[in-house]
């Protein structure tokens, strides 16, 4: 059975999400401030272990998000550490992070792990290959500087 693609259209503060089964590209983008998390994220976690069962080679999760709370946080933690899961020691998850270029210039490695440890926390042992790559970006969200940090 081919897994559906699964789309959610932004709201005023909810992401646009849009995870490709075909393609293993997962995009999260624009503002993940909802009063109830788990009602956008709970669908996303069930599709996203549905998806560790016959993942792409290579998964991109993309979380161009301009600005997210707690909770939003802490469902992400929830779909990276499903996403480590993926049994197969050489497939590949890198995760795509899209910062504007004042702060990605302004960013040193200290702000980096501070950004990131909710996640790291949460992950634990995992047998896939997992990389996080950065981005910079102009205010039209344009890639203007990227860096790549291996985990």
């Amino acid at each position: 059975m081919e897994l559906k693609n699964l789309y959610i259209e932004p709201g005023s503060k909810t992401p646009q999400i849009d995870l490709n089964s075909l393609s293993g590209e997962l995009i999260f983008s624009g503002r993940s401030i909802p009063e109830n998390a788990a009602k956008i994220y709970e669908d996303v976690l069930k599709w996203i272990t549905l998806y560790t069962a016959n993942p792409k080679r290579t998964t991109n999760l993309r979380l161009n998000l301009e600005y997210y709370n707690t909770a939003s946080t802490i469902w992400i933690a929830k779909i990276v550490k499903a996403l480590c899961t993926i049994k197969e020691s050489e497939f590949t998850v890198i995760i795509h992070l899209y910062f504007n270029i004042e702060e990605f210039d302004a960013m040193e490695a200290e702000d980096l792990k501070d950004e990131l440890s909710p996640i790291i926390d949460m992950i634990g042992i995992t047998t896939v290959s997992l990389g996080i790559k950065i981005y910079g970006t102009d205010d039209d969200g344009h890639v203007l500087k990227e860096s790549m940090v291996l985990i």
